[in-house]
């Protein structure tokens, strides 16, 4: 499949390449002496934890991109675009952990602290295959992008907004690729990767998991409407699973493709019901994949 998939990889770079803007995280948050450790007012625990997460999420990447370079190898545009998106993750760890010191809205010990032990266990998800690594990377590129954006909605100053702003327009660009590249994929192989997409549907996991306290933090985020069970159905599996992809008006598929067709389809729509009953009890976060 990669072979197949090169040309469309090399075009989906060449896209990303004219898409995406040079900036500098120096420009985008004040140098300034940090304030006293207890003089800011305590961010709500969703907004903190957010934070928290997003954070430590970007300081895993050496596991992050070990896992993808594995899978992709390292020559023409595979390997150009893990060493790119590498970097550009890279920029984000640097501007979210500045703006964080310089508010003092996380206690920059017990940041550290979780660090250590984030990187030290190096828990990354595992896909079983290139295809469920394709539709895994879509949807948690996508994932992170709203969570980002909807942090920096939920922080009292601009600065803030300004730097989750624009981490959210780089995790956009990494999730038009992967949308794309599924998109093509499909064409290749619509039963396998059909097959593939149902697996992480059903069993999706935000990139946090091996977060210290995560289980907590992901509860807190879902109650301050940051990313939860409504957020998953209605800005990702509703608009790019069954609307994009058009999962289910696929009609050139296997028997296997088919039964992981409407079990996907069956999935998404009674997630749908849970989410609408939810929409008043914000508490549900899409981690685990409870399925209904």
């Amino acid at each position: 499949m990669l072979a197949e998939l090169e040309p469309a990889a090399q075009r989906l770079v060449d896209r990303h390449l004219g898409m995406a803007k040079e900036w500098f995280p120096h420009e985008l948050v004040e140098w300034r002496p940090p304030p006293p450790a207890g003089s800011t007012e305590p961010l709500p625990d969703g907004v903190a934890g957010a934070l928290f997460v997003n954070v430590l999420t970007e300081d895993n990447l050496p596991y992050y991109f070990a896992s993808i370079d594995n899978l992709f190898g390292r020559d023409g545009a595979w390997g150009y675009w893990t060493r790119r998106w590498t970097a550009e993750e890279g920029r984000h760890s640097i501007v979210l952990r500045d703006y964080l010191i310089m508010s003092g809205h996380l206690d920059p010990v017990s940041l550290e602290r979780a660090r250590m032990a984030q990187v030290t266990g190096g828990v990354t998800p595992r896909v079983p295959s290139i295809a469920d690594a394709f539709a895994y990377l879509a949807l948690q590129e996508l994932a992170t992008r709203i969570a980002h954006h909807n942090t920096g909605k939920a922080l009292p100053d601009g600065e803030g907004y300004g730097v989750m702003k624009r981490v959210a327009a780089d995790e956009n660009l990494h999730y038009l690729f992967y949308r794309d590249l599924v998109s093509a994929a499909l064409d290749i192989d619509p039963s396998g990767m059909i097959e593939a997409i149902k697996r992480q549907v059903l069993n999706f996991e935000m990139p946090g998991t091996g977060i210290p306290g995560f289980a907590e933090h992901a509860k807190a985020i879902a109650r301050a409407g940051i990313y939860d069970l409504v957020v998953h159905h209605d800005a990702i599996l509703r608009p790019v699973v069954l609307g994009h992809w058009d999962i289910a008006g696929r009609r050139d598929l296997t028997p296997a493709g088919e039964a992981a067709q409407t079990r996907l389809v069956q999935f998404i729509t009674r997630l749908g019901r849970a989410a609408a009953r939810g929409k008043g009890r914000r508490d549900q976060p899409p981690v685990g994949a409870s399925h209904p």
